[in-house]
């Protein structure tokens, strides 16, 4: 055992025997003295180390017998049972991470990682949620953890930030367990104002494009994205981030937005009712979700509209133009218009590749020209559900989609038959007390943003009148 000599000369020495106490060791135990003699004197100089004397160096006034007696009574033969004390991190498991890349099957991630077929297959098979192993996607990561033999003992599947299963071996074959988490949700706004686009107009306000495509879903009863925007138009969102651990993980959902269409405002709050149906409704309580959408598609421009005596551009004759055409790129999303039954989904040469819509008994509409289509006859389909993809097929000269829109089978001008159709749902009036009391803040908040976005306006509007 260490040895303390501590005469009155102004120097403590620890000494150890050859076989001594390892470095960090007696740096501890020089530290458990130091503490001591600072809680009752006044240490002059650092402590000293010395690695191959195996002593510790204190210069270090005594004062009387009380500094000298606590020292004396330092337990040294217990400095042993304080060391042994200080817990020693276990080593933790070292797990070979695979991202998963494009093009990847489970087969090949196992390879890489040095398991085999029989390893990807017992995983799965004896596994209660194995089958999730079998749907990967780009960017995901696959953990794996070895024994000691190099078997396989755990596969850790991080299907995203919050959610991830974890496979292990037992002696009955392997078992999953489900890891969930939570995201924190943080309120979040912004405002832009379109001088070009609104697609554009989002960007700039730091909207990604999901948001700005949801935020024209909500208004797409009221709005026809196609033609309505203008210029100086105007645009305000309040909405949540969720964020995992400090980092932002995904857009939530909008809680109020708003926007001014050539002068005319129309406003959005998200409110679950006594039912639990979630929808938006303006400040009156009416729903935003009209009986059909204003136009099908996103973000486009009318190449050319109904029209009863139109010059057809391929066949070089009068003939009826029997709807709307939406010119965009090939590959732009189409949506149902409305609740409905796919009553046709199919391709001739004029109409290409085309769906038909049964909504009630007396409403009808039809996508043609689709590059494809994801929808069968006879499959139920909701409004602004993807039933398709803008294309150029049959008798087309560019990418488009063509619209039309029959009533009791007479066809009608898609975009000015919304006037006469039936109206929007509306909030009960004991539900409508509850939604007032929900939006209030929601409410105060676009009025605010609204404020900002024309105090912004004007002012840009003087400096761009100020005279050089």
């Amino acid at each position: 055992m260490p040895e303390a000599q501590h005469p009155q000369a102004a120097v403590i020495t620890l000494n150890y025997p050859s076989s001594g106490l390892s470095l960090p060791n007696r740096l501890l135990l020089a530290a458990i003295v130091l503490l001591v003699f600072n809680a009752t004197g006044r240490l002059n100089t650092p402590v000293e180390i010395n690695q191959h004397d195996q002593w510790a160096h204190f210069d270090q006034q005594l004062h009387g017998t009380k500094q000298q007696n606590i020292l004396k009574k330092i337990a040294l033969s217990s400095i042993p049972d304080r060391i042994a004390l200080s817990p020693t991190t276990p080593p933790q498991p070292s797990w070979l991470d695979q991202r998963v890349k494009n093009g990847d099957t489970l087969s090949l991630i196992f390879k890489r990682a040095g398991y085999t077929d029989e390893d990807v297959h017992n995983v799965i098979s004896q596994s209660a949620e194995g089958e999730l192993l079998g749907r990967i996607f780009p960017s995901q990561t696959i953990a794996f953890l070895e024994g000691d033999a190099g078997e396989l003992v755990s596969v850790r599947y991080i299907k995203s930030p919050l959610e991830t299963i974890t496979y292990t071996r037992t002696d009955t074959g392997f078992e999953s367990h489900v890891e969930t988490r939570s995201p924190e949700h943080r309120e979040a706004w912004t405002t832009g104002v379109i001088t070009s686009s609104l697609f554009l107009a989002g960007q700039e306000a730091g909207m990604s494009q999901g948001m700005i495509l949801e935020m024209a879903k909500i208004f797409g009863g009221v709005v026809d994205f196609a033609l309505d925007p203008r210029r100086g138009d105007t645009m305000q969102l309040v909405y949540e981030e969720l964020y995992v651990d400090g980092k932002k993980f995904s857009d939530g959902e909008i809680i109020a937005a708003s926007f001014t269409n050539q002068g005319e405002t129309f406003n959005a709050f998200r409110y679950t009712d006594a039912n639990g149906d979630t929808d938006y409704y303006n400040e009156d309580g009416v729903s935003m979700r009209k009986t059909f959408l204003m136009a099908p598609l996103d973000f486009t421009r009318v190449s050319s509209d109904f029209n009863m005596h139109r010059m057809h551009p391929i066949y070089k004759v009068t003939r009826p133009h029997r709807g709307t055409d939406y010119a965009a790129p090939t590959g732009t999303p189409v949506y149902a218009a409305g609740d409905g039954r796919v009553i046709q989904a199919g391709y001739n040469r004029t109409m290409g590749n085309f769906v038909a819509i049964q909504h009630s008994d007396a409403y009808v509409t039809k996508y043609l020209h689709l590059q494809k289509r994801v929808s069968d006859t006879g499959q139920r389909v909701s409004q602004g559900q993807v039933i398709g993809a803008v294309g150029s097929t049959g008798a087309a000269t560019g990418p488009h989609l063509h619209y039309e829109f029959l009533v009791d089978g007479v066809h009608h001008n898609p975009r000015t038959i919304a006037n006469n159709l039936p109206k929007a749902n509306v909030l009960n009036k004991k539900e409508l007390t509850n939604f007032v009391q929900a939006i209030s803040k929601a409410k105060f908040q676009l009025a605010m943003l609204r404020s900002q976005n024309q105090l912004a306006m004007i002012d840009t509007s003087d400096l761009s009148a100020t005279p050089n």
